[in-house]
């Protein structure tokens, strides 16, 4: 415990940099170990445009794709835990109308543990929200479509499935469901870190989610949760301690399926977010609007890097990459 405060220090630095230099409008930075001892601090702006307003430590953040490994993937584990699915079995075990017209279809033969680890053939991500916003009828046109195959990469639409999983499975639409302990799927806007200033809504978004496809899906396995820096540690911290999660759970989402990823998360590989520091018993996952989280169980530690680094536009380079690789150095004692 006695360095954990130096540490974070020497990590808060350079995201104080980066909100002076303005590459970022603000940030929060939260440690925390697996006693609970943590430390959480805030800076900078949780909206530029069209009024100023400040960060702070409980500010309300899309996670965007940390969706995935908080929400969807800890459920998809527990389902197979208790023998509900098998994770070797096709996703038409749940979906039997994926690609119902073509029973030999590619897409009919995906399974549940190729999707946790982004071993499929699907496409990176596709604009789903231009062909309507009607989320039944999109539900069905990612089912029906013919998704042109490619190199195994990571891919929204394992976890667009997979989500499309957990509903059919709990008859209930993802937004209906418990989101989990301190999270939600929507935030007041006076209490969220701002995005975007969305070309196709219209209006600077904040407390509402940012990703396309999961606005048009009003709700989807890879992205549209919200949290805080407190909630997220809790979260971690849960995994930390056995806590949060079956012994079982835990070893899959520690269990490599390719060089880079396990079952939901990402392990540590070259030039990967978390740094070059991580022991070989972390693992992390980042979100577009500039959120990210790693677990370091052989340390006993987590961080989480939380900023608006899309607000108001995507197109401006944050240099949100480095950020996170100097502040995962450094919280390992760089």
């Amino acid at each position: 415990m006695t360095k954990l405060p130096h540490l974070f220090e020497r990590a808060f630095a350079p995201v104080e940099t980066a909100v002076t230099a303005g590459r970022i409008p603000g940030g929060v930075l939260g440690l925390v170990e697996r006693d609970g001892t943590r430390i959480v601090r805030a800076i900078g702006l949780a909206q530029r445009i069209p009024d100023a307003r400040p960060i702070h430590e409980g500010t309300w953040f899309d996670l965007a794709s940390l969706t995935k490994v908080i929400f969807t993937t800890p459920r998809i584990l527990k389902l197979a835990e208790g023998g509900i699915i098998d994770l070797d079995a096709p996703l038409i075990s749940a979906l039997p109308d994926l690609r119902q017209y073509d029973e030999k279809a590619w897409e009919r033969k995906v399974t549940f543990r190729q999707c946790l680890g982004h071993q499929t053939p699907f496409p990176a991500v596709a604009p789903i929200y231009t062909y309507g916003r009607d989320p039944e009828l999109l539900r069905a046109f990612i089912l029906q479509r013919e998704w042109q195959a490619g190199l195994p990469v990571y891919s929204d639409i394992n976890f667009i499935l997979l989500g499309f999983a957990l509903e059919r499975l709990s008859g209930k639409t993802i937004r209906a469901m418990n989101p989990g302990p301190s999270f939600a799927f929507s935030a007041a806007s006076d209490q969220a870190a701002a995005t975007e200033d969305c070309t196709w809504r219209h209006r600077v978004l904040s407390g509402e989610v940012h990703d396309d496809n999961c606005s048009a899906l009003q709700g989807a396995g890879h992205a549209g949760l919200f949290g805080t820096a407190a909630s997220i540690l809790d979260f971690a911290q849960g995994l930390l301690t056995g806590a949060g999660a079956s012994p079982a759970s835990i070893a899959l989402m520690r269990t490599p399926l390719s060089a880079t990823r396990t079952h939901g998360w990402e392990y540590p590989y070259e030039n990967w977010s978390g740094g070059r520091l991580c022991s070989p018993g972390t693992i992390g996952h980042t979100g577009f609007t500039g959120t990210g989280l790693w677990i370091d169980f052989d340390k006993g530690k987590a961080w989480t890097l939380l900023t608006n680094r899309i607000h108001p536009t995507r197109h401006f380079d944050s240099g949100i990459a480095t950020l996170r690789q100097t502040v995962g150095d450094l919280v390992n004692g760089a």
